[in-house]
């Protein structure tokens, strides 16, 4: 494998780590994986046509990895004409910093959204790791975009590229960075400096790769990594990769399990589509080992992969396409509502932000009595294919990729409603 970093600044910065900011959005589903950004003082209603566009890059690549946002930088991921890349944006101005080829393009199980990544970057510092569709795992460096290391869960663990590509976004736990091969070698867990194994999760049952990521947690006393394979939900120890419990009824046949699990006091919650639904299970020490109790399993949470939000003692998540507001230790139904249809959701400073894959955009009180809108918008310059990437709340910005291109939008309760919205707009073109 040939990777090529290039970068566009007139001189590069020594290898120090990135100054974190308190609002960053490091990795997937933001800085803790629960979908829940830290921001505070955002707009509490949406003016008609959304926030104020503050800039555009485009020329990204085709994918449906979601953005990370750490240290000044917005950092993802696109399929380049034959080539993989992750890419490094200017978080002020959108300007592309710095580009690094991690892969060639491979053919996936058909054309419905196309070939390119799926993986969200993971930043840690001054490294950076991300996941190609092919399983090529790689640490760069974030200043620059070099190299450091790499390893292919495919040629060296065995791993077998899932119909729709490797889609997870590694976990950086500690010294370790975590990704799942799936099969023989099923999570594995590596140094993140070195790339070396630490150790390796070998699940003899369902221990196919599917499509979500890992969540670190500590359950029932001792600290695990939470993952959602093909055949099931399944908790590791975290410092030897011992299997200690799984939990198997939120897989859907297919084994297209997509959405990450949400973990709270002891409590796993896990959903899936194609006809199944979502389950909770108290996981408690029994014996040597764990045990994973079913509390409730319901049909009125078929999550497919826009994710849900544990917020109150309430869980937001779109039931295919309806949004839906279960109570967490019971399931029952607060309500539903079509909303934005089919999509994604994050949560921010008290607000629901939902996604549709169609491309409208909306904010939504996070109510647990009833749905209540505060603002709409369609996206503009959308693609052909769904927008399926979750939305991302940073630093006072709202961030929504579509392909090759990713939008910075000013979501700030002191933003100046209306003003730099459509041509003008500041726009990153590379």
């Amino acid at each position: 494998m040939i990777l090529r970093a290039t970068c566009t600044t007139a001189a590069v910065a020594t290898a120090l780590a990135l100054a974190a900011h308190a609002a960053d959005w490091p990795q997937f589903r933001g800085p803790d994986r629960s979908a829940i950004s830290k921001e505070t003082g955002l707009l509490r209603k949406w003016p008609e046509g959304g926030p104020r566009l503050v800039w555009k890059a485009a020329n990204l690549g085709e994918g449906h990895s979601t953005p990370s946002v750490a240290g000044g930088r917005v950092f993802g991921m696109g399929l380049r004409g034959e080539n993989e890349v992750v890419w490094a944006l200017d978080e002020k101005t959108g300007k592309e910093l710095w580009s690094t080829r991690i892969a060639g393009a491979i053919v996936l199980g058909g054309p419905q959204g196309g070939y390119g990544p799926r993986s969200t970057p993971t930043v840690d510092g001054s490294r950076l790791f991300a996941l190609g569709v092919g399983g090529e795992l790689v640490c760069l460096e974030t200043q620059t975009g070099r190299l450091e290391w790499s390893k292919s869960l495919v040629k060296d663990f065995g791993g077998s590229v899932p119909t729709w590509g490797y889609s997870e976004s590694p976990l950086v736990d500690g010294d370790k960075v975590i990704a799942t091969p799936g099969g023989a070698n099923t999570i594995v867990a590596f140094n993140k400096a070195t790339g070396a194994v630490i150790w390796t999760a070998k699940i003899q049952e369902g221990s196919r790769v599917a499509y979500s990521s890992c969540i670190p947690a500590v359950v029932g006393g001792r600290r695990q990594y939470v993952q959602f394979l093909a055949g099931g939900v399944v908790g590791v120890d975290a410092r030897t990769g011992e299997l200690l419990w799984r939990y198997d009824r939120p897989a859907n046949r297919q084994g297209i399990n997509c959405s990450m699990p949400l973990v709270q006091d002891d409590l796993v919650f896990a959903a899936s589509a194609y006809g199944n639904g979502g389950g909770l299970a108290k996981v408690s020490p029994q014996g040597a080992g764990f045990q994973a109790q079913e509390v409730y399993f319901t049909r009125q949470m078929q999550n497919h992969h826009g994710g849900m939000v544990l917020l109150g003692g309430h869980l937001y998540g779109f039931d295919n396409s309806s949004l839906t507001c279960l109570e967490w230790k019971t399931g029952t139904v607060k309500w539903t509502d079509r909303s934005v249809g089919k999509g994604s959701l994050v949560a921010a400073d008290g607000l629901l932000i939902a996604r549709s894959e169609r491309g409208s955009v909306a904010l939504i009180e996070a109510n647990p009595e009833k749905y209540v809108e505060l603002g709409r918008f369609d996206q503009p310059d959308r693609s052909s294919a769904p927008s399926w990437p979750y939305p991302v709340v940073a630093n006072g910005r709202l961030y929504l990729r579509d392909q090759d291109i990713l939008l910075c939008y000013d979501a700030t309760a002191g933003s100046a409603a209306g003003e730099g919205r459509g041509s003008s707009a500041r726009a990153a073109t590379q």
